[in-house]
């Protein structure tokens, strides 16, 4: 190909960004080959063992942007033991001599040292953008490394991360000239911050589109940022409790309403009715809720804030909001597209009425467009199920937590085998499904045979027999994760998707009936695949393997692995 032509086939190429389609784009010629992967600047990585840095960088010369994942979910249960890996120093070290000119990072459930950020933040010139997810390892004190070095920063996204919360004052940290700020999110933080400090960084970062504060910042300091920062389109709230005199309270009902326009709001710590009224006038542009932090929130506050929020599509509310709460959502928000109901109390103990298949009707009956939902109840029938599923028959997504494991259909006595059954035969479009209640194989039988668009299937405490799992391997050949948890599948299921592995992107299975033979086995006969048992009990029985951890890598088996992870 010369050059005019590779020249017109980059530009081409840039305007593509999916990349399931630019991998595609590289598979037609050799030529197509060697452009895409010059013209590459973005590069995402579902799991840090499935391939090297080394890898990575001779593949993709030219990266700007890196999208890393580290520990499995589970880990987000603690089903993944502390110190199981997943540094992202390796990485760093790699990009440093090989992409200098790297402008973002965003990490998933990575362990960051606090010497990580500081070389990260000494590496690369140029670097504008970093995202901590469910990360691990480090403290404020690199955060005042990366507030120090990183003189170009447009985004700083810290969001439940395990961070050793030393003080507020890192944010003191950024140099006085500095107003690159267009994201900036602190909210999982403890401490109290240097409010003169935040004001004023807010006060000099003119672009600064998402503000997310942690809940120790009060209502009249959140007044006083507002002031300054009445362009915002994302606000995360602090403590939306504090005692206002009537001045107070008329200054914060005047910025919110300055506040034309904001289309997602959250946090609102400890909110109460009797402020709620000052957002109704942001209300009406919100496309993004996020009231899961809002755990004194009844059903009558929420029915209030819904009515005045037509234009909904996202929604995530604990469930202390009860059926009348999910009632109003239906009545009001025909627009709305996601809903995720949180557990107030994971335990149950403090749970009065919670949410029950009742809200969840009520929802879709209102709610046609729905296509994410992520439900957490005490009960539940098979007949709520396959009505929602009838009202919403475009879900792609559809996890449903029933918190007491294996729970029947509170109803009749059931198990819950049609209500999924429903789901997979309505829902053509299903790509993730988490699965709960009292399951037998069945439900597996109606998986395999009709989720032909499923991707992504959590199981716990499912199903009769090794068969289950057959069904879904022999099935769903779009499948690409599966993650299963004390279930009775064995070492037949294990190996009954030797094909299946080649193409998925990972397999976990902890508390179920798999031997240590049966994962050598697998390790033998599949190529490039990597099989990690961990132990629970170092005086358990040897031939039994408690955790199961299988993917595929191009890499080979880690050499990081600590002494209770076994490799295959």
């Amino acid at each position: 190909m010369d050059s005019q032509r590779k020249k017109v086939l980059e530009q081409v190429l840039n305007l593509v960004t999916s990349p399931k389609d630019r991998s595609s784009v590289s598979l037609v010629c050799k030529d197509w080959y060697d452009v895409e992967r010059h013209s590459r600047r973005h590069v995402f990585i579902g799991n840090c063992y499935s391939v090297s840095p080394e890898i990575v960088t001779r593949r993709f010369p030219n990266i700007r942007s890196v999208t890393l994942k580290g520990r499995p979910r589970f880990s987000d249960f603690n089903l993944v033991p502390p110190n199981w890996g997943g540094d992202v120093r390796p990485w760093l070290d790699v990009f440093a001599t090989e992409y200098p000119q790297l402008e973002e990072l965003r990490l998933k459930r990575m362990t960051v040292s606090d010497e990580s950020l500081e070389f990260l933040a000494a590496s690369f010139a140029d670097f504008k953008a970093l995202s901590l997810l469910s990360c691990d390892g480090f403290s404020t004190d690199g955060l005042e490394a990366i507030a120090t070095d990183c003189k170009n920063l447009t985004e700083l996204d810290i969001q439940e991360n395990d961070i050793d919360d030393k003080s507020g004052d890192w944010l003191s940290c950024f140099p006085e000239n500095f107003t690159s700020m267009e994201i900036l999110n602190f909210s999982c933080l403890n401490s109290d911050v240097d409010f003169d400090a935040l004001e004023s960084l807010v006060s000099r970062c003119k672009s600064l589109k998402v503000l997310k504060v942690n809940k120790t910042v009060t209502l009249d300091q959140l007044r006083s940022l507002l002031n300054h920062a009445p362009q915002l389109l994302e606000l995360g709230t602090g403590s939306f409790w504090q005692e206002l005199t009537p001045s107070q309270h008329s200054e914060l009902e005047r910025v919110f309403s300055n506040c034309k326009n904001l289309h997602a709001l959250s946090g609102l710590w400890q909110a109460t009715a009797l402020y709620l009224p000052v957002l109704y006038p942001v209300c009406t542009n919100l496309t993004f809720l996020n009231l899961s932090y809002a755990a004194t929130l009844q059903s009558w506050d929420l029915a209030k804030l819904v009515a005045n929020c037509p234009h909904l599509r996202r929604l995530w509310v604990l469930d202390t909001v009860e059926d009348k709460g999910l009632e109003a959502v239906g009545s009001n928000c025909p627009l709305l597209e996601e809903l995720r109901v949180f557990p107030s109390s994971p335990d149950g103990d403090d749970i009065v009425d919670g949410v029950t298949e009742s809200g969840f009707v009520a929802v879709s009956n209102g709610c046609p467009r729905l296509r994410y939902v992520l439900y957490f109840c005490w009960q539940m029938t098979n007949a709520a199920v396959a009505t929602v599923a009838q009202n919403c028959p475009d879900i792609t997504h559809f996890r449903l937590c029933i918190m007491t494991p294996a729970k029947p259909d509170h109803l009749t006595g059931e198990p819950m085998d049609e209500a999924f059954g429903a789901v997979v035969k309505t829902c053509a479009k299903l790509e993730r499904l988490s699965v709960s209640g009292l399951l037998t194989d069945l439900t597996f039988e109606y998986i395999g045979k009709y989720a032909k668009n499923l991707e992504y299937l959590s199981v716990a405490f499912a199903g009769d027999s090794d068969q289950g799992m057959q069904y879904v391997m022999n099935g769903c050949p779009k499948l690409k994760k599966l993650e299963i948890r004390d279930c009775p599948f064995g070492d037949t299921a294990l190996l009954s998707g030797l094909e299946k592995y080649e193409s998925m992107r990972s397999l976990w299975m902890s508390a179920c009936l798999v031997t240590m033979n049966a994962c050598r086995s697998l390790a033998s006969k599949v190529r490039r695949l990597n099989v990690e048992v961990m132990k629970d009990d170092e005086n358990g029985d040897d031939s039994q393997a408690d955790k199961v951890y299988v993917y595929r890598s191009i890499a080979g088996p880690r050499k990081d692995a600590p002494a209770f992870v076994l490799t295959f």
